[in-house]
């Protein structure tokens, strides 16, 4: 079977659900890499493609992955600490 799927004339790569964690982790590392340099200089298309396939990737790491790890730091919360805002109380501009 040819290692990419075909969706109109878009090489969309192979199914993220038929991807064991190895190969998952690895498109995702690539994807993550290449982005930058998508967004500045690839065309619409390109970039397009390389959201869906992100989105696509993404999802199935996650879905895989229900419970992963999350740092505090990363957190609405951590942010807070970090940035030592207290957004507890509303404040209205201008006040």
């Amino acid at each position: 079977m040819n290692a990419h799927d075909e969706q109109g004339t878009t090489m969309t790569g192979v199914e993220p659900n038929r991807l064991d964690d190895q190969q998952l982790m690895k498109e995702l590392e690539t994807i993550h890499r290449t982005r930058h340099d998508t967004l500045l200089y690839g065309s619409n298309d390109a970039l397009r493609t390389h959201n869906e396939r992100m989105a696509q990737l993404e999802g199935e790491y996650l879905r895989r992955n229900p419970r992963r790890p999350v740092a505090a730091g990363r957190t609405r919360e951590g942010a807070r600490e970090r940035s030592g805002a207290d957004t507890t109380t509303p404040t209205t501009p201008g006040t």
